[in-house]
């Protein structure tokens, strides 16, 4: 499997502060057929699509996808007399840009990026519904509830994400379905002179890993945020704080520098790769970003579900990429042509998914990704995963989250007062 990691500043910033995360996914194993979606113009004819706006439409895409959607804006072209203008755009920086430009009437005609960002695009008005018709009955359900915000679809997906446990198969042998039998089969690995780390998980130096660490505590019954009837969340109901969360925050210290030492606050992500790709360790909880530098290494892994740590399931949080339509599109009538019509299709969907390597969102173009043994894994582990909030809430949540593991686990602070004080200062900064 080829897994490009460009979007890794988005996944530092999903970490460890704003919410948004690098990406592969929640894919379900069990993903069923489906016809491919000719990518070809039934919205309209040509002539119509030319003159009811501007003759090009304008995309904001980062280097390393801009190639894949090559043939498909060929295709449009010369379907339509439409030319689809791919601008790159330093991913850093391009959610708030697009947020400061469209209102302008400067920004794109569409936006590439992660679905954690559609509450910030709804919350300024800078993005428009998406209506699939049948074709959303051709993508995972997850990608779809993930696009979707306040009842309606905002994004066409192409991708999902999400992490798993990877094993070195030449130190432990056999799966585990607790984080107790990991460590259990880590520090016998450790005591046989196999390991020197039982476990390996990054830490960010300042803001810790909620992200990675978020199975372990779901796993332990705590949620960051309620549902609403509509089954999106619901930031009046912020949950992180209950008896759960404490219990997790209990968990984090024995866990941590001064317990058992199992999540080491000195080992960064760049340090946890390292030693992993250096064999000193069984475990590593990661996504499949870094699954490429393994293979080359030669290590012998496998793809393990994620390990619980309490009574439920541990699921983690799923990313899902797709594209965005501005709300001031010059030309809404063949943006719209494009974007439904085009890449729905299995070809645009194949193609995003051999530039990223993300297993893609259409199921019929799944289907065939996970012929790969580590694209069906992590599709597997993502079916049970739930998409990480996007509603504009989040962002007050990150750093008081990633803040407050971090002293727990370096045993700074008290698991029960910092965890208690940590909900109550997200509350006051979300007006809850």
């Amino acid at each position: 499997m080829t897994v490009n990691n460009i979007l890794s500043t988005q996944t530092s910033r999903r970490v460890f502060a704003t919410g948004a995360l690098s990406l592969f996914s929640a894919v379900a194993l069990s993903a069923c057929g489906g016809g491919s979606t000719p990518a070809t113009n039934t919205a309209a004819p040509k002539a119509d699509l030319k003159t009811a706006g501007a003759s090009t439409i304008t995309m904001w895409v980062d280097a390393e996808r801009s190639p894949a959607l090559k043939e498909i804006t060929e295709k449009f072209k010369a379907d339509t007399g439409i030319e689809v203008k791919l601008v790159i755009k330093d991913f850093a920086a391009v959610r708030d840009d697009f947020i400061t430009q469209v209102p302008t009437g400067k920004g794109p005609d569409l936006i590439v990026g992660p679905h954690d960002w559609i509450g910030k695009f709804v919350q300024n008005g800078v993005i428009a519904p998406v209506e699939l018709g049948d074709k959303a009955a051709g993508f995972q359900d997850s990608s779809i509830k993930a696009m979707s915000y306040n009842g309606s679809l905002y994004g066409v997906p192409y991708a999902v994400e999400n992490i798993a446990l990877l094993r070195n198969t030449a130190i432990v042998d056999a799966k585990a379905a607790t984080l107790d039998e990991v460590v259990a089969n880590g520090q016998k690995a450790v005591a046989a002179g196999k390991a020197k780390y039982a476990f390996l998980v990054g830490m960010d130096p300042k803001q810790g890993d909620p992200y990675h660490l978020y199975p372990l505590q779901s796993s332990m019954g705590s949620q960051v945020f309620g549902k609403a009837a509509d089954g999106g969340y619901d930031a009046k109901q912020l949950l992180i704080g209950d008896a759960a969360g404490i219990a997790f925050a209990k968990k984090l210290a024995q866990w941590g520098d001064a317990g058992e030492k199992i999540i080491n606050s000195n080992i960064t992500g760049d340090i946890a790769k390292e030693k992993f790709l250096a064999g000193q360790s069984p475990y590593y909880l990661t996504g499949p970003w870094n699954v490429p530098d393994v293979q080359k290494k030669g290590i012998k892994f496998a793809v393990d579900e994620l390990p619980t740590a309490g009574g439920s399931p541990a699921q983690p949080f799923i990313g899902v990429n797709g594209f965005f339509i501005s709300a001031k599109s010059a030309n809404a009538l063949a943006t719209n042509e494009f974007v439904t019509n085009y890449l729905t299709s299995e070809a645009a969907q194949d193609s995003m998914f051999k530039a990223g390597g993300r297993p893609p969102a259409l199921k019929a173009s799944f289907e065939k990704a996970s012929s790969d043994p580590v694209v069906a894994a992590f599709g597997k582990i993502g079916a049970n995963g739930v998409p990480m909030p996007a509603i504009p809430e989040m962002s007050a949540v990150w750093a008081d989250w990633g803040a407050t593991e971090l002293a727990i686990i370096k045993g700074k602070a008290d698991p029960t007062e910092a965890w208690t004080k940590m909900a109550a200062s997200i509350k006051a900064k979300i007006g809850g």
